[in-house]
Formats: structure tokens, C-alpha cells, sequence
């Protein structure tokens, strides 16, 4: 494992398109669900338990090598929004880019050419794991990171939010993200003998109403 190549993957200034989704923190603070530190908190917690949770067991079962494309399908079926569908592939589409320069593998390769519109952003994410040297743990937890600090990022943006508050935010979640993880890369391990329905399946349905009336929005900062 290279804690260094760790840091880049999850560091934010990794190419990868993440700066342009909020993952429903738009439509959140327009509803004013989000509207300050503690509110962001409950948003987060939430989305880390659900989509983060589904998303970090993804990632590590790729990261343990099972097929990627039974794991698009797994992602397809735990996604039910068209709209955060078509995110996720875009999202995906747009790591490939970066990994495949970052991390040239014959994996990463082989995705692009079976996923030409782009694969469900977690298994991308578990591939290119694999290809910096990094295990299903690893993989987890920059899926289960991505899962709350896409939010809060997008929430110093909309609400001006300080973006002291917004670290404070993420430092406090840290203990249950590092649960998460565990969970799903346990979870990933148990896929590998007993199948994919072994994989979490927690969902969000208001994000995923939330994330359609976005999508119809004539005016939004964020993709998603």
C-alpha cells in the first residue's frame, strides 16, 4: 500500500470531475435542509451512511478484482435516480481520464474500452485503486470520503458556509466514516465468495427524488 498515492487519489485537486457535483447538496440547501454547520452535519452523516456506505463497497469489491461489469450492473441496480445514473457514469468517465494518465494499467485500459460511455464512478474508483497499489480498504475510504466532503465543499460555495465550520464537520464524522469502511470492505470480501447480493444496498430516496428535480433545474451550480 502507498499512503502517498493514497493522498492523490483522494486529494481534491485530483482531476476527476468531483469539484462539479454536490451529491444533493444543492437541492438540499434550497430546500433548506442544509442551512448551517449542524445542519450539514445530519446531511452528511446521513449521505455516509447510505450512498457512502453503497459506494465504498463497490469501490473495494473492484479493488479486490471481482468483474467490473457485474459491479456496474450492482451500482446500476442500487441507483434508482436516472439523474445520479447518469452522474455516476460521467463521474466515471471522467476518473478513467485522469487514472488512465496517472496510473497507466491495462485494467484501466480494458475498462475504458468496455465502458466507452463510462462505468458507475465507484467501480472506476476501485480499478484505479488496484492500479496505484492500493487494497479494498483503501479504496473505501476515499469512496466513503468522497461521499460527505463533495457536500460540504459544495456547501462553503452555496451558503458561504466558513469553511473552518465545513472542516469541523468532516474532522467529527471521521470516527464513523472509518466504521463505514470497515463495513464495506468486509462486506466486499464476502461478495467474493458469495456473490454481489452480499454488497450493502442502503439508499436514500430523498436524494434520489431531489436528485430529478434537480436535474430539471434551469438554473444550478452543480451537475448534481
Amino acid at each position: 500500500m502507498s499512503l502517498a498515492a493514497l493522498l492523490v487519489l483522494a486529494d481534491g485537486r485530483f482531476p476527476a470531475g468531483g469539484h462539479a457535483h454536490s451529491g444533493g447538496a444543492e437541492a438540499a440547501c434550497k430546500a433548506g435542509r442544509i442551512h448551517d454547520a449542524a445542519t450539514l452535519e445530519d446531511f452528511c452523516r446521513g449521505r455516509l451512511h447510505t450512498t457512502g456506505l453503497t459506494s465504498a463497497a463497490l469501490a473495494a469489491a473492484a479493488a479486490l478484482g471481482l468483474d467490473p461489469a457485474d459491479l456496474d450492473t450492482a451500482a446500476d441496480a442500487r441507483t434508482p435516480s436516472p439523474a445520479l445514473r447518469t452522474a455516476a457514469r460521467r463521474l466515471g468517465r471522467q476518473l478513467l481520464r485522469a487514472a488512465r494518465a496517472t496510473w497507466p494499467s491495462p485494467e484501466l485500459d480494458a475498462l475504458a474500452v468496455a465502458f466507452p460511455r463510462g462505468a458507475h464512478q465507484p467501480v472506476v474508483l476501485g480499478i484505479t485503486a488496484r492500479a496505484a497499489g492500493l487494497g479494498p480498504l483503501d479504496a473505501a475510504h476515499v469512496a466513503a470520503y468522497e461521499s460527505v466532503s463533495g457536500p460540504a465543499t459544495a456547501t462553503v460555495r452555496l451558503l458561504g458556509l466558513d469553511p473552518f465550520e465545513a472542516s469541523g464537520v468532516l474532522a467529527r464524522l471521521a470516527p464513523a466514516l472509518d466504521d463505514v469502511c470497515v463495513e464495506a470492505a468486509t462486506a466486499a470480501l464476502l461478495a467474493r465468495s458469495e456473490g454481489l447480493e452480499a454488497l450493502p444496498a442502503a439508499s436514500s430516496p430523498l436524494l434520489d427524488i431531489s436528485a430529478q428535480v434537480h436535474a430539471d433545474w434551469p438554473v444550478r451550480l452543480f451537475a448534481s
